[in-house]
């Protein structure tokens, strides 16, 4: 059903819902993954495909993954020394995404709207809008300023878009890609056959080289989770499987389910990375029963800077260390429950202990 709406209904499925949180939080709507569908939206996803994630922006930006991992790696080294055990903390960004997912009653019937203000909704809502507000202030302007200046749009920006712009890309991007890192780390521990295999690729490939560079990823093997896919209105009336859809119906697509179903995935609970190995399918968007960065028209644009900075990460943390569990727990034993959002995070945070697998 997924296909049918990609290549006969893709435009009327394209919409988004105003949502009380995304009015808030990204300035009524103006960023591009709540934008209505229409002018506005097009100007700012050619923006975003144009000038920040094109191929050729993507490998411009390597250097800073190279400064950031280099950082992060000498940090866990010096944990080593320490034997300090790592975690993985509710970051600021998660704080928002939590506020983004959970239930407005005005949303269903705007006449109680004051109902989200009694609880203390709106107005956490509003704190961290206005905490994100004033980071923006200090940061980023210019860089969309300069697009401005430089002709990139074909209408004016107010401080509103470009804060409602960054605002998505830091939150959206910083969030999704922590996830996956940390439950491609929980899989990992939790089955040790399979981190000894790709540390062992890893660390062919990589050889006697003083470090990973980009190069050494192409050929990992490693895919990051599908997060679930923001949902989306349809601007029409529409016959769709069999249902007559009216307009401004918003449309939940469940990845997660599809990314678990038997008619397409063999033991689909299970954690088998070799399943990709010879498989034609691909997670770009044009086979729908693996869509983490979603399809059509509102497919993630940023797909191949996450998939860049995730793999060159994890390719890095897998060469340069082993990995271990805390005392007390074990791959059996681990806790791998879910928390349901607009990402799928782990309920409970990742506790790991790193062992530098090089002398120091």
């Amino acid at each position: 059903m997924v296909g049918e709406i990609v290549k006969n209904h893709d435009i009327v499925f394209s919409d988004r819902s105003r949502t009380t949180a995304a009015n808030i939080f990204f300035y009524k709507c103006k960023d591009m993954a709540c934008a209505p569908y229409g002018e506005y939206w097009r100007q700012v996803k050619k923006m975003s495909i144009v000038q920040l994630f094109s191929r050729q922006s993507v490998q411009s930006f390597q250097f800073i993954r190279d400064e950031e991992v280099e950082l992060l790696i000498n940090k866990i080294r010096s944990d080593c020394l320490k034997e300090s055990l790592l975690s993985n903390r509710h970051s600021y960004s998660q704080k928002l995404l939590i506020l983004f997912t959970s239930l407005c009653v005005g949303d269903m019937f705007p006449y109680l709207r004051w109902v989200d203000v009694l609880t203390g909704l709106i107005p956490s809502m509003k704190t961290i809008s206005a905490e994100l507000d004033a980071f923006l202030d200090q940061d980023f302007l210019s860089i969309i300023m300069q697009l401005q200046k430089n002709g990139t749009f074909e209408m004016d920006l107010t401080q509103e878009n470009i804060k409602a712009y960054w605002t998505y890309m830091f939150v959206a991007g910083i969030d999704s890609s922590t996830t996956t890192k940390v439950w491609m780390m929980a899989e990992l521990l939790k089955h040790p056959n399979a981190m000894k295999k790709v540390q062992e690729e890893v660390r062919n490939v990589v050889g006697n080289k003083l470090k990973v560079d980009a190069e050494d990823v192409k050929t990992l093997r490693l895919h990051p989770a599908g997060p679930l896919l923001l949902p989306r209105q349809t601007s029409a009336s529409v016959k769709f499987g069999g249902y007559d859809i009216p307009s401004n119906t918003t449309v939940l697509i469940n990845a997660w389910a599809i990314q678990r179903d038997p008619k397409w995935w063999e033991n689909p609970e299970e954690f088998i990375p070799e399943r990709f190995e010879n498989s034609s399918i691909d997670f770009k968007g044009q086979d729908f029963q693996l869509n983490p960065f979603g399809f059509g028209r509102r497919r993630c644009p940023g797909m191949a800077f996450g998939v860049a900075s995730i793999e060159f990460v994890m390719a890095n943390l897998l060469y340069w260390f082993d990995w271990k569990l805390p005392a007390g727990e074990t791959a059996e034993n681990m806790d791998m429950a879910e928390l349901y959002g607009l990402t799928v995070t782990k309920k409970t945070p990742l506790h790991v202990l790193p062992i530098s697998h090089f002398s120091l």
